[in-house]
């Protein structure tokens, strides 16, 4: 079966000047087809540092934890492959599209945009892995590498559909289990319900290094509605009507401000952060988050 194509082949060629890279790694240490090395479960020992949950228990020193009664994990010096995990929102508001583009919605572009990461842990040779949250519960690809995890995420990509509420903590638990420590971790939302910006804010607090894109329409943006409209909340019963000529300075206010509160709070968890509006190319978040300035310090992407 001949997989899909998200990526369109222009914004392949562009992605060649990409790489993913974990900021603590930038500047001479980086992973997967790079030149530097890393700490892991390798061969020649490093040093001790303490368990945290994802760690595999084999990798526990058992004399250590009976001398010490607490757990430690044996790093090692290693070439090692990246694993990146991208996390797709999935639910009912990602369902919006433009007047202009109707036929393409914010999870239409968050799947472009997952298969653009994909794509970039193919070529570097690192490892990968999927979750699409929402709907009844997140379904998960584990991690792994090559053409055919590829085109399993891709095809698990295609097949999902927007619909319901941000999953609550106890299903999205399924996260704690797969992305193990310093991983790098690629969320896709819109950011309108709390418990995602919660999500990318844990992760980060968890060790995980955390790259968030939010999707926005050109609507939003722009706001270019005129005349009586009713506004409903696609993960609700809510609705408002409104005269949109009268309520755009307004809205353009508020929805700015919410934005520039969402990068400033993302951002000060150390979580690189950047927008995507549905018009745009669609590397040209990722350039922002691993052009050539991604080393640079934690700041908020314009």
């Amino acid at each position: 079966m001949t997989t899909p194509v998200l990526v369109p082949a222009d914004v392949r060629a562009r992605l060649r000047e990409l790489r993913l890279a974990l900021r603590s790694h930038a500047g001479g240490d980086g992973l997967g087809q790079h030149s530097s090395r890393s700490r892991g479960a390798g061969l020649e020992f490093a040093q001790y540092r303490a368990y945290e949950p994802g760690d595999e228990p084999r990798r526990i020193d058992w004399k250590l934890y009976a001398r010490s009664d607490r757990f430690f994990v044996r790093e090692a010096e290693r070439d090692s492959p990246l694993t990146a995990w991208i996390i797709v929102d999935a639910s009912a508001s990602m369902r919006q599209a433009d007047r202009a583009q109707p036929g393409r919605s914010k999870l239409d572009a968050a799947k472009t945009l997952a298969a653009c990461v994909i794509e970039l842990a193919l070529r570097q040779g690192d490892r990968f892995g999927l979750v699409v949250l929402g709907g009844d519960a997140p379904r998960v690809v584990p991690a792994g590498g090559g053409a055919r995890q590829r085109d399993r995420c891709v095809l698990e990509l295609v097949q999902c559909r927007p619909a319901g509420a941000w999953p609550g903590e106890a299903s999205a638990r399924t996260l704690w289990e797969r992305v193990a420590p310093s991983s790098l971790v690629v969320l896709l939302s819109d950011f309108f319900d709390e418990a995602a910006v919660l999500l990318a804010e844990r992760l980060a607090s968890a060790r995980r290094e955390v790259a968030s894109i939010q999707l926005i329409g050109a609507d939003e943006r722009d706001f270019p509605f005129e005349g009586g409209h009713r506004f409903v909340d696609p993960e609700s019963p809510a609705e408002r009507r409104v005269e949109a000529g009268r309520a755009r300075a307004d809205f353009l206010a508020r929805f700015a401000a919410a934005r520039a509160e969402l990068a400033r709070r993302l951002t000060a968890r150390g979580i690189r952060h950047a927008e995507y509006v549905l018009d745009e190319p669609a590397d040209l978040p990722l350039r922002r988050l691993f052009g050539a300035r991604a080393s640079d310090p934690v700041g908020e992407a314009t």
